[in-house]
């Protein structure tokens, strides 16, 4: 395979601050490269000076005679009065084909995107939609090699199967900055990570995100052997040359440089190694025992004459992660808002227990003002966070979430996507809550920050709802999923997988959970015993009374009052799950 595209040896810097030195990476016919790395390591930029549009400060770029070089930036925009079909056609006007080969690629392209309408305007699509005609546009050109920006940024589930199928059916090869685990493992057939504990500061490896983790793994654990190796040697040499050993002769004087290199090589390899810090994300719950904490019945909500959901139930219980999947569109967010109060239902009710805290991260991730410095977007006011109850001197509050104490006079503006959404964190964890509302809450995250944010929010014991594409996540955080089918009608799983198992289903095997009609059906109850019905008709007293204990109990007594509470919540379940069956 030869190669099509090359940076050989490049640098770049902003300001004071050197972002890579010295990189080296090339593209071969066939491969689709992987790119990871921490937030602010240069991955972004690197892409860019090989689509040609940065020129690094030093080293080169080569590019194979005649090769196509196609590039899809992160956020996809389009100017207002372009057409879908005049967006495709714009990619291809330098291509040495005939009008009517031209519109051949182009809708063979965009219907295997479902991109159908070629009237409709670019701008007015939604940022799913616009992502996918920016993905079609690169590839309706049929070049050597395709360069994308987080390409699965803004699409839903079905889009990013789409972009998978897409990338392993192309002829071309690309090179694509995610961090997708599940995306880097169905579609890499090499990994590589931008990352200064690396001694040319990148890692590269042959083989799917699996192998890569497996081969880096084996790395730093080597690397981290050759430091100790080097701490014991550099302790050696520093004990002889306390003894005042002399210095005089030839090999005296060879010691004492090998010691002053061996020295210089510790705190190389000791600066690498420490590069690999990970962000310290720290979800804070609240001390509230009520166990129901928003209680959403009869839920509708429809805009321009269609109806996304109705006559939809939904409880947030303590220790509940709730998933909303569904395409682009289907009403995620909007019952998101719903439940945190920002918008209303159409008809139906929402309640909420009293003086609930609930803290929400959207997905525009829209800091307050960007002129400020980083210290003040930490720390509005002093030079300490209250974290948890204690005090943190806000250098070691940046630090937690990877900045360097330099960065605290930096601009936010001047900030990557990455590390504002980690300034966001920073924030989000300052604040105790019973619900946290997440909406794409993994966009702009690197890998190891993922990870982090993950343990803690298993490790939360309020209420969640996540709205998010990223499938690696709901498969390990989210324990009951709601979809939505943006049609009025939706479902409830366990899991996500049973979610995407079902979704494979024929069509005509498939059951659906809501039947939308013009007037939904009066469920029908199933009448309880004499017994059962009375018991139902005092539990929720019994558990508010049961509650007021256990917030009045002293230590000793807690743990047996909150069983009771515990035993009356499982009640009451049991006897809703026979009114509603």
């Amino acid at each position: 395979m030869g190669v099509v595209l090359s940076a050989s040896a490049v640098s770049k810097r902003f300001g004071a601050q050197p972002l890579f030195e010295n990189l080296t990476l090339a593209i071969h016919d066939g491969q689709r490269i992987g790119l990871t790395g921490p937030n602010g390591a240069g991955k972004s930029t690197l892409v860019k000076i090989l689509a040609g549009l940065e020129p690094p400060d030093s080293g080169t770029r080569s590019v194979r005679k005649q090769a196509v070089i196609a590039y899809v930036e992160q956020d996809s925009f389009f100017p207002e009065g372009i057409s879908v079909r005049e967006v495709l056609e714009h990619a291809l006007r330098e291509a040495p084909l005939s009008a009517q080969e031209k519109t051949v690629r182009i809708e063979m392209e965009a219907s295997r995107a479902g991109l159908n309408d070629f009237d409709m305007q670019a701008a007015a699509l939604s940022g799913g939609w616009r992502k996918r005609l920016s993905i079609v546009a690169g590839l309706v050109r049929e070049p050597a090699v395709i360069l994308l920006d987080e390409p699965t940024n803004h699409l839903d589930i079905d889009g990013i199967i789409w972009l998978q199928g897409a990338l392993k059916q192309a002829e071309c090869a690309a090179l694509f900055i995610s961090h997708d685990r599940y995306f880097l493992e169905q579609v890499a057939t090499h990994m590589g990570e931008i990352n200064k504990t690396y001694p040319d500061g990148m890692y590269f490896v042959e083989g799917n995100y699996t192998k890569f983790l497996e081969r880096r793994g084996d790395f730093l654990m080597a690397q981290q052997r050759n430091q100790e190796s080097l701490q014991a040697r550099v302790r050696r040499e520093i004990e002889w040359l306390r003894r005042g050993a002399k210095a005089r002769t030839t090999k005296a004087k060879a010691r004492v440089d090998e010691a002053n290199r061996l020295i210089d090589e510790l705190a190389e390899v000791s600066d690498r190694n420490a590069e690999r810090a990970t962000a310290g994300v720290n979800m804070t719950a609240s001390k509230r025992q009520t166990k129901r904490l928003i209680v959403g019945e009869g839920l509708a909500k429809g805009y321009g004459g269609r109806t996304l959901f109705e006559s939809l139930d939904v409880t947030l219980t303590a220790g509940m992660r709730l998933a909303l999947v569904g395409g682009n569109g289907c009403g995620k967010s909007t019952l998101l808002r719903i439940l945190c109060g920002d918008i209303e239902a159409d008809s139906g009710t929402v309640e909420r227990a009293e003086h609930l805290k609930i803290v929400t991260l959207d997905q525009n991730r829209r800091l307050t003002d960007e002129t400020v410095t980083l210290r003040r977007a930490l720390c509005d006011a002093g030079d300490t966070v209250t974290f948890q109850g204690r005090p943190i001197h806000v250098i070691a509050w940046a630090k937690r979430f990877l900045f360097q104490e330099e960065q605290l006079v930096q601009p936010v503006a001047q900030l990557s996507g990455g590390e504002r959404a980690r300034v966001l964190l920073a924030n989000l964890m300052l604040q105790p809550a019973d619900v946290l509302f997440l909406d794409e809450p993994t966009n702009d995250l690197d890998i190891p920050t993922l990870e982090v944010l993950e343990e803690n929010l298993l490790a939360f014991t309020g209420a969640m709802v996540l709205v998010t594409h990223d499938r690696y996540l709901l498969d390990r955080i989210a324990n009951t999923v709601l979809a939505l089918n943006g049609d009025g009608t939706w479902g409830t799983f366990a899991e996500y997988s049973q979610w995407e198992q079902e979704r494979a289903r024929p069509s005509s095997k498939k059951e659906t959970v809501k039947q939308t009609t013009a007037a939904p059906p009066v469920k029908k109850k199933v009448k309880l015993s004499y017994m059962d019905q009375r018991e139902w008709d005092g539990l929720e007293v019994k558990i508010h009374e049961a509650e007021a204990a256990v917030a009045a109990a002293d230590y000793t007594q807690h743990e047996a009052l909150q069983a009771e509470v515990d035993r009356l919540y499982h009640r009451w379940a049991e006897l809703e799950g026979k009114l509603k069956n």
